[in-house]
């Protein structure tokens, strides 16, 4: 099993679930603010359908919780061990770095949950 057909690369590299070419959100970039949470209707590649009901993605906020756990957590260790374990100095890193962060984790979030319910699908090749 190549990279390319891992769950993580479709997260990390903003694609389509299904298979893996199309993008999910219509810019690569999260700090377009305007535009960072705008997704296509349909990968634009093999038309899987992104708005699969309404109230769908609710479920990427568990996803996005978890993730801002685990990088609450790392946070903790990094200052506790390299600066000394100080609250305050804990408490400003983590809250600076996940203002700086929310675009990337609400992408992150959609990613994941989606690929929870859609399947990478290798192309088919032709057989000569």
């Amino acid at each position: 099993m190549a990279f390319k057909d891992t769950i993580l690369y479709s997260v990390v590299n903003n694609k389509c679930p299904r298979c893996h070419e199309g993008n999910f959100f219509e810019t690569n970039n999260p700090y377009i603010l305007n535009r960072f949470d705008k997704m296509h209707k349909n990968c634009p590649v093999c038309k899987e359908d992104f708005e699969r009901e309404t109230g769908f993605y609710y479920g990427a906020m568990y996803v996005s919780y978890g993730l801002t756990v685990a990088f609450g957590v790392g946070v903790f260790l990094l200052t506790s061990v390299i600066l000394g374990y100080d609250a305050v100095t804990f408490l400003v890193t983590f809250g600076v770095l996940q203002i700086i962060l929310m675009p990337v984790f609400y992408r992150m979030a959609r990613l994941v949950w989606i690929n929870f319910f859609v399947r990478y699908k290798e192309k088919e090749t032709k057989k000569s």
